[in-house]
């Protein structure tokens, strides 16, 4: 995919950007799909090895001969979208101004393995209530970024980018666009990065708003007796959730804690592992990837794939597992957080999230999985609102 290098004269500044993908490009992934090597499978494995044979296989066979990215690519191409370089690394974001001129600023982060694609049912709402039946006040300026390292942000290209240097470099993209005081969502690894925020740049931060939480959301290691004794039912169900997830689906983490240069040379070579191991991870999360539109996340994957981001990516797992200011105790935030916990997937767990953050605001609800923001945009939408409108 096409990109601008930047000189050392242009570093600072905030430059326009189009995606323009080359048929050359598209050829070879064609090609690639064609001649995939495909391995053999337990009959009646299901999904208890891996991702399924026949689910990638029929995956593979749409990409290859119906998925239209050129659609998918004009789309996002109707959202202003620049790229600007801060810390050494490129940074993509969309910047989606309101028409209304007392609108907040609000930063929306995505998590892994995810990027703004997850993001695009709220922009109109959330932009432009009044034309989606809403309040003219919860309107928002939307900023929109891929994490460096991630998707459109491209590779970066040296050691040391954990979810902290991350929150550091949005934080001075939100001063180079000139706003002083702005709302933050995260999910996933957005909710790491967006309490982060909260925390560095406290006094630009009106409010910080979290789902699919987990790092200073959860326990970690044996919970005591009496503690869990006065769990709810709803909470009991999530640790049980967390604790199952760790030992059956925790293996991505560590290899990609340990060994993520290992594992790139399948996923930046293969479209079809690559397809594999981001289906585990959203079927991982409570079946999501039985909820998303399959050309929501084929187009979420070809970010990854044009861009040749899966080893940085994936790094950033690393960096954090081996930064020793991750896992040191977080002093008290003294930004207001709102959680939405999205039961079909999520595992936050209030006292836990009390020990360190400022929790005003939490809500529960029945529907909605680990990528909310695609399976569930009217909970996600208005549960955005309410916290923030409450600020």
């Amino acid at each position: 995919m096409n990109t601008t290098i930047a000189t050392m004269k242009d570093l600072n500044e905030i430059r326009p950007f189009r995606m323009e993908t080359s048929q050359a490009e598209l050829d070879d992934l064609n090609n690639r799909l064609a001649l995939t090597r495909w391995p053999d499978e337990i009959s009646g494995a299901g999904w208890n090895y891996g991702t399924p044979l026949s689910f990638v296989k029929e995956m593979t066979a749409y990409w290859r001969t119906s998925f239209d990215w050129r659609k998918q690519e004009a789309r996002l191409n109707e959202y202003p979208q620049f790229t600007t370089t801060i810390d050494g690394a490129n940074v993509h974001f969309f910047h989606i101004t309101s028409p209304e001129p007392t609108a907040m600023p609000l930063m929306l982060i995505h998590g892994w393995p995810g990027s703004p694609v997850e993001f695009l049912d709220l922009i109109g709402p959330l932009t432009d209530p009044a034309s989606y039946g809403g309040d003219a006040a919860d309107a928002f300026h939307l900023v929109i970024p891929s994490i460096p390292g991630f998707g459109l942000s491209g590779p970066t290209t040296e050691a040391g980018w954990t979810s902290g240097r991350a929150a550091k470099a949005l934080a001075q993209l939100m001063g180079r666009l000139g706003y002083t005081r702005y709302g933050v969502q995260g999910g996933d690894m957005g909710a790491m990065i967006a309490p982060e925020l909260g925390r560095i740049a406290a006094p630009q931060i009106v409010g910080v708003h979290v789902n699919a939480a987990t790092m200073g959301f959860v326990p970690f290691g044996q919970v005591e007796d009496e503690v869990l004794a006065a769990l709810t039912e709803a909470e009991k169900v999530r640790l049980a959730r967390l604790g199952h997830f760790m030992q059956e689906r925790f293996g991505f983490n560590m290899i990609q804690s340990t060994r993520p240069q290992t594992l790139a040379y399948g996923l930046h070579d293969s479209p079809v592992g690559l397809l594999a191991w981001t289906c585990e991870m959203f079927y991982g999360f409570g079946d999501a990837v039985e909820a998303v539109d399959r050309d929501r996340f084929l187009t979420n994957l070809m970010l990854y794939w044009l861009n040749g981001t899966a080893n940085s990516s994936a790094r950033m797992y690393y960096e954090g597992a081996h930064d020793p200011g991750a896992w040191a105790p977080k002093a008290p935030s003294p930004t207001p957080v709102g959680v939405a916990v999205f039961q079909l997937s999520d595992v936050a767990i209030r006292r836990y999230a009390e020990q360190a953050n400022n929790i005003v605001h939490w809500n529960e609800f029945e529907r909605g999985t680990h990528f909310a923001a695609i399976d569930a945009p009217d909970l996600m939408i208005s549960d955005i609102r309410t916290f923030f409108r409450g600020l």
